[in-house]
């Protein structure tokens, strides 16, 4: 059994003991969440479609860790004209695990 679900604006195929990292979600290391943005659902050859999401359907997960990303350096350079500007960034992550998926 998986699902696709929509989690912070991107969406994930999950099964039920994944874990994975999606963008900075709001709440405690521990914490219990669900989400009912579930687009696809198959359990056992049978699929389910939603139009545009399934209702009734939710999938559970428990949030392991907030972490950040590797570093990604910015460069900016026009040649000939002085001009240089360098910038890093670390994307903030929430490590989840799914506990259920439920239709």
């Amino acid at each position: 059994m998986y699902a696709i679900v929509n989690i912070a604006g991107q969406q994930f195929k999950v099964v039920k003991d994944q874990s994975l990292f999606v963008h900075r979600l709001q709440g405690e290391e521990g914490a219990t969440i669900e989400f009912d943005n579930v687009l696809l659902a198959e359990d056992g050859g049978k699929f389910t479609v939603g139009a545009p999401t399934i209702e009734g359907a939710k999938v559970s997960a428990t949030i392991l860790s907030h972490l950040k990303g590797d570093k990604v350096i910015v460069f900016k350079k026009k040649r000939r004209k002085g001009y240089k500007k360098k910038n890093g960034h670390r994307q903030q992550f929430t490590k989840i695990q799914i506990t259920g998926i439920s239709l």
